[in-house]
């Protein structure tokens, strides 16, 4: 009688959706590949670390995807008439699946800290250790995850190009890269969801809900926070801060319901103080472990 009421509990356990089979998410290795981003400098589209760091990703990338392609597109600097070339990243993982998710960060940096307190130093490009790296790492260490144990969902890992150059009041001149991605999405091959991870890696970490999120997929919305909150990872805050112009708006604007998670408070945007000491693997390990069970639970 006892071993019969320890298999029934036993089945109710492993059959509680998704905990059982989500890995655990890996902080040093995510912390790891933020500063390795961070030692090649600045990615400002045209630059040596630019470049560099791209053959770094596509590399890294190749180790664990199924497929790995580089989107080339040409753009004009916003405010100048300086054409420039982005290179947006795309790893595949799981083909065959019927549901497909869109996992995505921006990999550039802005060109100048024009919000550094110090205005002698406005001029200089940001190191985007949290605006850029932060995001990235965390989709990397996810990776490593994927090719170990294929997630229930087809999943492309898309790494943006050309977000960060934007003029301030002037939105189409921000998140130029995830509006060719955006665009080249067809019927055949559009995701049935899309996360994006921007600027997560703040020592003082507080997720609050995006209010474009909020209005264009509140379900999924709703859904993420409540993982979050059964995860018991409090950081995730059920009330909406800030409106942001970012990578997920070009993404709905063809139809697939994508959420930004992102903590827009951080005082060292677009100045030469994002650095990684400025961030912390307990902030990428949280949200990394949501988007994890996300994936795997593979119910939304």
């Amino acid at each position: 009688m006892k071993i019969k009421i320890f298999l029934i509990i036993l089945i109710a356990v492993l059959s509680n959706v998704g905990f059982s089979r989500t890995p655990v998410f890996n902080k040093t290795r995510a912390f790891d590949y933020l500063k390795k981003q961070c030692t090649f400098g600045p990615r400002v589209p045209g630059s040596v670390g630019h470049q560099n760091c791209l053959k770094f990703f596509e590399q890294e990338l190749s180790r664990f995807a199924a497929k790995v392609s580089l989107q080339e597109f040409q753009y004009l600097l916003p405010g100048t008439m300086k054409n420039m070339r982005g290179v947006n990243v795309i790893a595949k993982f799981n083909p065959a699946a019927k549901r497909k998710v869109v996992l995505c960060a921006h990999w550039d940096t802005r060109p100048q800290s024009d919000m550094d307190e110090d205005k002698a130093k406005r001029t200089e490009p940001v190191m985007g250790a949290n605006d850029g790296a932060s995001g990235v790492a965390v989709l990397l260490e996810i990776a490593n995850h994927f090719k170990l144990n294929p997630p229930p969902y087809q999943v492309d890992i898309v790494l943006f190009d050309a977000e960060d150059a934007g003029l301030y009041q002037q939105n189409d001149s921000w998140a130029l890269g995830s509006k060719v991605y955006a665009q080249s999405l067809t019927m055949q091959n559009m995701p049935d969801f899309g996360i994006l991870l921007d600027m997560i890696g703040d020592r003082n970490l507080e997720i609050y809900t995006e209010i474009n999120s909020e209005i264009f997929a509140s379900r999924l919305v709703k859904y993420v926070w409540k993982v979050a909150a059964q995860l018991g990872i409090s950081e995730f805050i059920s009330q909406s801060q800030y409106q942001v112009q970012d990578d997920h708006l070009r993404v709905i604007e063809v139809g697939v319901p994508c959420i930004d998670i992102i903590d827009f408070d951080y005082p060292y945007w677009h100045t030469t103080h994002d650095t990684p000491d400025k961030c912390s693997p307990e902030s990428l390990a949280k949200v990394g472990q949501v988007v994890l069970e996300i994936i795997y639970r593979g119910e939304y």
